[in-house]
């Protein structure tokens, strides 16, 4: 056996986190950045490249009908391959360039998250953090931080039952007319 894989779950690989590396998977989501609701997942081991997942999660975000003007994702996703995806699919990319980037007059996020560039775009990106507070609750109402299943597949059902959960929440506030209440996990659970 090599030390890339997790002995308990053969998919599990060993991937950059932000607190150093860590052995599992990745989720890769796409989400509307008003309702901060899911709308497309895909699960990967987390030695992958995230861009390798960028078109396909675009791609089948458009195949749902789904119609989008912007494209907004961190620096990961910084290169020329994805920008040209995002303009392909007729969106404006609104990712930061890399901080060892000479690229002038770009979007640029600093080490406080302090996003500079044009105001527009500046205003745009703030809508990324959308992604994080969806992340935010799946982990702390949907168990999505610390998982008990092993294995990709498992892994992918678990993800997609939770995020599934999160659009049920939204559907049952919108049917109850508590539009506050659309993202809001915690009222409906316990």
């Amino acid at each position: 056996m090599d030390n890339r894989t997790g002995r308990s779950d053969q998919d599990a690989r060993i991937g950059r986190g932000r607190r150093g590396f860590i052995l599992g998977y990745r989720v890769h989501t796409a989400c509307c950045a008003d309702s901060e609701l899911p709308i497309t997942f895909t699960v990967a081991p987390c030695n992958e490249n995230d861009k390798v997942y960028f078109e396909p999660l675009l791609e089948k975000v458009r195949s749902l009908g789904v119609r989008f003007k912007a494209v907004l994702a961190d620096s990961q996703y910084s290169s020329v391959n994805v920008r040209n995806v995002a303009e392909w699919l007729g969106a404006e990319p609104v990712i930061p360039v890399r901080r060892d980037s000479r690229v002038r007059d770009a979007l640029r996020v600093g080490r406080d998250f302090v996003a500079k560039g044009a105001k527009r775009i500046v205003r745009l990106f703030r809508k990324r953090w959308s992604i994080e507070r969806l992340f935010g609750r799946a982990k702390e109402w949907l168990l999505l931080d610390g998982l008990r299943v092993r294995g990709l597949a498992q892994v992918s059902i678990h993800v997609a039952l939770s995020l599934t959960a999160m659009l049920a929440v939204a559907c049952a506030a919108v049917w109850l007319g508590q539009l506050d209440l659309v993202r809001g996990i915690k009222h409906f659970v316990g």
